[in-house]
């Protein structure tokens, strides 16, 4: 950055007086809440249970893909299992503790559950802290759980190969964050004139801006969107992801995110989007839900049947989107059984109808639930 150069939108004169048509943004809003009455409709038809379940899998696909975004994948199961042991719903056998994932689920569930507390500094630096259990970012080490210092240069948004690295974006220098981190944060906790959505997408866009940490700073920024949006529905339960839609939408949301940040104060462009990837994400919901009630439906349907443990295990497995192809020998390695155990489960499932054989060709006999 030239010295001078005002490239960025926090070096705009009037920084951080956020702008807007909201004329434009009308339409986009009543979008937003149509499709949120059509979602609370469908979930008002149904018990407590069900929608404690489609809660746990919106809150599982919204960890699993705020993670995704920066390029990691976590065990989907692990991830499932430490929401439902902290909102207390029964999903039968629990995968192994990762320390890891345990500390990403604290922080959605903080920013969710607890939507209504006050975002200070030490929540925020709590959250990074949970993000980097072991001090380490991959094998780098970094300062956690406070904010950055820019000791080995500018905080960068860069892509491409080293010498042909191109910046798409430089955040404002660690000597400024105590001060912007303030004007933030007593914004955000102040009743300030802003419709609730509109004010979700200005809290994600202004904390993804002053980009304060080493690293984690995406996650923190959808996380802090996520409890405006929290707050904006009244109601602590989570039944639609919208880190599960920017990952689906990641190059848009990339493009626009870096319009804006070089752009003026005026953000119209930025909220517009905003409100039609969350129409989108609420719309998505309903796949979800639907997974919900094939599941109920399943077991409703074979509750008679008198299945052992392995049996039921991967019949959830199944149920809860099994990726590739269920053969036998995948049986034997998920259920920890030899290969002539993991058959007789599959021929007592084939017998009764539960399973049927797949299609599709191939050398190894797959296996699929009986539709």
């Amino acid at each position: 950055m030239v010295c001078g150069e005002k490239l960025y939108i926090w070096q705009a004169q009037g920084w951080p007086q956020w702008g807007y048509d909201l004329s434009q943004l009308v339409q986009p809003l009543a979008e937003v809440s149509r499709a949120q009455g059509v979602l609370l409709g469908r979930l008002a038809d149904i018990g407590i249970a069900m929608r404690d379940q489609a809660s746990l899998a919106a809150l599982t696909e919204d960890v699993l893909k705020t993670s995704e975004i920066e390029g990691e994948l976590l065990s989907a199961q692990s991830v499932r299992s430490s929401i439902a042991r902290r909102l207390g719903v029964d999903i039968g056998a629990v995968a192994p503790v990762d320390r890891h994932v345990e500390g990403i689920v604290e922080m959605v569930l903080d920013a969710t559950s607890n939507a209504c507390a006050a975002l200070t500094v030490e929540r925020l630096w709590g959250w990074h802290a949970a993000l980097f259990p072991t001090g380490y970012s991959g094998i780098s080490k970094i300062a956690v759980g406070q904010w950055r210092s820019d000791a080995d240069g500018a905080m960068q948004v860069v892509s491409g190969a080293i010498g042909r690295r191109k910046v798409h974006y430089e955040a404002p220098p660690a000597a400024l964050l105590s001060a912007e981190i303030a004007k933030f944060l007593s914004w955000a906790n102040a009743n300030t004139d802003e419709p609730a959505l509109i004010k979700a997408g200005l809290a994600h866009l202004w904390f993804v801006t002053l980009h304060p940490f080493e690293d984690g700073n995406g996650r923190i920024a959808r996380a802090v969107g996520d409890l405006f949006l929290t707050r904006a529905d009244g109601s602590p339960q989570r039944f639609y992801s919208l880190s599960a839609q920017i990952q689906r939408e990641r190059s848009a949301y990339y493009d626009v995110l870096e319009r804006t940040q070089k752009g003026g104060l005026d953000v119209t462009q930025w909220l517009l989007w905003f409100f039609g990837a969350l129409t989108r994400a609420i719309e998505s919901a309903h796949i979800t839900l639907n997974a919900v009630l094939n599941k109920t439906r399943f077991w409703q349907k074979w509750t008679h049947i008198p299945l052992n443990e392995r049996q039921i295990k991967l019949m959830n497995r199944l149920l809860d989107g099994f990726e590739g192809k269920l053969t036998s020998r995948k049986w034997a390695a998920i259920a920890k059984c030899s290969s002539d155990t993991a058959l007789r489960d599959i021929t007592q499932l084939l017998e009764w109808g539960v399973l049927q054989k797949s299609l599709s060709g191939g050398r190894s006999t797959s296996y699929g639930l009986t539709v």
